[in-house]
This record gives C-alpha cells, structure tokens and sequence, in this order.
C-alpha cells in the first residue's frame, strides 16, 4: 500500500494513499513553521536618495556659518555665496563662463569616450590590437596627466586645443581601461553558443559584445565625467581668457573669496549632476541584468 510520510521534529507518522491530510491533535507539537528565505542582493536605491550627503553638508556649512564657527574671510557663508551668484548673474559673468567651460567639457568628454571605447574593442577584440594599444595605454596611465602639460603647450599652443586635448586624454584613460576590462570578462560559453550558431561577425559584435562591454563602458564613463571636471579646473587656470577656472583665478587676483566659493560650489554641482545623469543612463540600458541595483 502507497504510504505518504509526514514529519516534525516529535514524531514520524504514516498516512494511507487518499487519507485526509494530517492535522495535529491536542498535545502534539505543531510542526514549526520555517521563515521565510531572504533572498540576498544589493537594495534598491532612492532616486533622489543621492542628495543626503550634500544636504548634510550645507546644513554643517550653514550651522557653522551661523554659529560663527567658521571665519566668514576663510569660508564665506552659504547665503552670501547665493548673494554673490545673483550679482555674478545680474552681470551676465556667471553664465557666460559656465557655458565655455562646459562647452570644453563635452569636447573632452565626446573624444575622450569615443576614443577610448573604440581603442578598447580593438584592444580587446583582436590580438595583434592588444599588443599594439594596451602597452601604451598602461605606460600612459602611470604618467600623471599634469606631466604632460608642458609637453601639449610646446605643440599645441596654449588655445583651446591643448585645453580640449588634456580634458580628452583624462576621460581616455577611465574608459578604456574599463571597457577593455568588461570585454575580456565576456563568458566564453556566450562566445562558444555564437559560435555553434553560426553568428555573423556584425551578428556576434551586436549581440555579444556590445551588451558585454556596455557595464565597463559606462563604469569608466563615470570616471571619465568626474576626471573632466577636475582636468577642467587645471587648464583653466593656464592663461585661459574665459570660464569658471579663470572667474576664479582672477577672484584670487583681488582676493574675493566669495567668488571663489561660488567656482567651486558650481564645480561641485556640474559634477554631481553629471555623474547623476550617466546613473541614469546606466538604469536605462542595464535594467534588463539581475544584479543591476537601480
């Protein structure tokens, strides 16, 4: 006869086929009920979760400010850098200079990426491409970019040239280190199912390789943002004529700390906002991964 058999940590019974499920009776352990798994895994994040920190980090500025804990000569208050932002405004000064600054920027940053991802595929994808590209790019990356200033001067003149190259090579460097990295961490079995289905290669590159080397693309694109901005700050301040880095510079000239505040706290509000936009093109084309925390 076919028995079903039920147990709990008390006792072990037998059940004939087609009998009426067991149900404990009075003085009979219950069966205990296991919780539920917690399934492990990064959170999802807030969206705008990200302006904690600085929103801290006004209200310490603004308490010390208000407290007199902070010397107003060292570190201007918070509401007389808004004051001095809304004559710099007023002035037309402000504007100006933040749109050829960040007209630079983009420069930089559409080369530097473009050149970076496409050195990475080449690198990455065939062997003599490796050889060739990735030993210099490593020799490169050991070189600080400030070294390599006078070097650009003497060649490029001290124009915009030299500016938009020196913007372009600190975003190169982020972006292809890091795609080159996410192609050569594509599954083989991924590589060995297009190769058992006959792929293309325009198939293989549009199917395989582009998803696999988009996350690396976009890790060294947020480092590749970030290192604009700060490459932006240092050549601004080499005999430039215009934007935020020479506002700032001549604000130093006549000692006006509040308009150096207002360069660095606008600085820090591009970098953060445009670090916020690549986290969003990031929840846009890899929403589809499981381990993708949004």
């Amino acid at each position: 006869m076919n028995t079903h058999v039920l147990a709990d940590r008390s006792a072990i019974q037998e059940i004939p086929s087609g009998a009426l499920p067991f149900v404990p009776q009075a003085g009979t352990a219950p069966v205990e009920a296991r919780p539920p798994r917690r399934r492990l895994g990064l959170a999802a994040s807030d969206p705008l979760g990200w302006l904690l920190g600085p929103a801290v980090l006004l209200f310490v500025w603004t308490l010390g400010a208000y407290t007199g804990a902070i010397d107003p000569r060292i570190l201007p208050a918070p509401w007389t850098a808004v004051a001095t932002a809304r004559e710099l405004v007023a002035e037309g000064r402000l504007q100006a200079n933040l749109a050829i600054s960040a007209w630079r920027a983009i420069q930089g940053l559409a080369i530097g990426a473009a050149l970076g991802a496409g050195l990475a595929l080449v690198s990455g994808l065939t062997l003599l491409g490796g050889y060739l590209i990735d030993g210099v790019v490593q020799m490169k990356r050991a070189l600080p970019i400030l070294a390599l200033i006078p070097l650009l001067i003497l060649w490029l003149g001290i124009g915009e040239t030299m500016k938009v190259t020196i913007i372009a090579i600190a975003v190169f460097i982020p972006v292809y280190l890091n795609t080159h990295t996410a192609l050569r961490a594509i599954e083989t079995r991924y590589v060995e199912l297009a190769e058992t289905l006959r792929l293309s290669r325009a198939a293989f590159a549009r199917q395989v390789v582009l998803p696999g080397a988009l996350p690396g693309f976009l890790l060294g694109l947020r480092f590749g943002v970030t290192n604009a901005w700060l490459a932006l700050v240092v050549v601004e301040q080499l005999n430039a004529t215009s934007g935020i880095g020479y506002m700032m510079n001549l604000a130093r000239t006549y000692a006006e700390t509040d308009v150096i505040v207002v360069g660095l706290v606008l600085y820090a509000i591009l970098g953060l906002a445009s670090d916020q936009a690549v986290r969003a093109l990031e929840r846009r084309l890899l929403g589809w991964r499981r381990t993708f925390a949004k």
